[in-house]
């Protein structure tokens, strides 16, 4: 009996060990390829405990695990070009899963990069293509969403060859480059200018109309002050002759006494004037008058008749 325990123990271990190798678990996030002699037996999609055949190491039965969650590849700094010459620095991405685990190990032996390269090939051809029938707006409009929907449209049939889906296709920048950078600047410089003309145009034209209103206004006003000032000042004269009126109705002596005295003021007052004039004039008639020593109600006697005598200048 003790002879036979080491075997005993042997045959538990190889049967562990087979058991081992005959068990394989599939997750979630995975799919499992059962590969015979690097030919494809089942595929597992559904996640749970599984069971093959042992021997892997002879290469008789094998897994090969393929993701089954979203994957993404991106495509950095690609220039393209616009309707128009305009060119474009784009970097974009890719979402896609594996959907055909079967033709993804047929086509590239279930490797990830080489698929991603092939479809990376695809999506450069695809951007420039909807790129190309655009405007050079068009990539900053709400126009991006139908381009990216016609770069997954172009991708899927290559993804699908692959066993592939194409599910998203993002722009994550989109700049211009250097010389169209400095075109768009002098043409947004340009508008901005032509703007700035337009509103200071409009701001002058406002000005002279409401300067126009002003003047008119102030040439109203000035018309109406002088008008109302030229009624004062006729309603003052017409007292002032009323007054004169009634003071040379009351002794009119006295009133051309003044008046004459009022007409001496005017006449001999100002510097430089050079008056000529006969001394018997009638404007010299109280200066020869005994009016002023006398009384203002009195009138002088006739002076004796005298040889005319000749012109006499006053000046000041």
């Amino acid at each position: 009996m003790e002879n036979r325990l080491p075997y005993f123990l042997v045959a538990i271990g190889v049967a562990l060990f087979l058991a081992y190798s005959s068990i394989f678990v599939v997750n979630e996030r995975e799919q499992a390829l059962v590969l015979r002699f690097g030919q494809i037996q089942d595929v597992k999609a559904e996640p749970g405990l599984y069971f093959k055949l042992p021997f892997a190491f002879m290469d008789a039965d094998r897994v090969q695990y393929v993701e089954d969650r979203a994957l993404r590849f991106d495509l950095p700094d690609i220039r393209v070009q616009v309707r128009g010459g305009a060119f474009y620095e784009v970097d974009a991405f890719a979402v896609y899963r594996i959907t055909d685990a079967r033709r993804f190990r047929e086509t590239v032996s279930a490797d990830r990069e080489a698929a991603e390269s092939r479809l990376r090939t695809r999506l450069d051809a695809a951007l420039r293509r909807v790129y190309g029938l655009r405007n050079f707006d068009a990539a900053l409009s709400e126009e991006r969403g139908s381009m990216m929907s016609d770069v997954r449209d172009d991708l899927q049939a290559a993804a699908e060859s692959l066993g592939l889906q194409v599910t998203d296709v993002r722009i994550r920048r989109t700049d211009l480059t250097q010389e169209v950078s400095q075109q768009t600047f002098e043409r947004m410089k340009a508008e901005r200018l032509a703007e700035a003309e337009l509103i200071r145009a409009r701001g002058n034209e406002e000005g002279q109309r409401r300067r126009a209103i002003a003047d008119r206004q102030v040439v109203e006003l000035q018309a109406e002050a002088q008008r109302d000032s030229e009624i004062l000042r006729g309603e003052g004269d017409a007292q002032r002759n009323s007054i004169f009126a009634d003071a040379f109705q009351r002794d009119p002596a006295f009133f051309e006494f003044y008046r004459s005295m009022r007409a001496y003021v005017a006449s001999l007052s100002n510097q430089g004037t050079t008056m000529v004039l006969s001394p018997d004039s009638d404007f010299f008639r109280f200066f020869n008058s005994g009016v002023g020593t006398g009384g203002a109600g009195r009138a002088a006697p006739a002076p004796a008749p005298a040889p005319a005598a000749p012109p006499v200048a006053v000046g000041n």
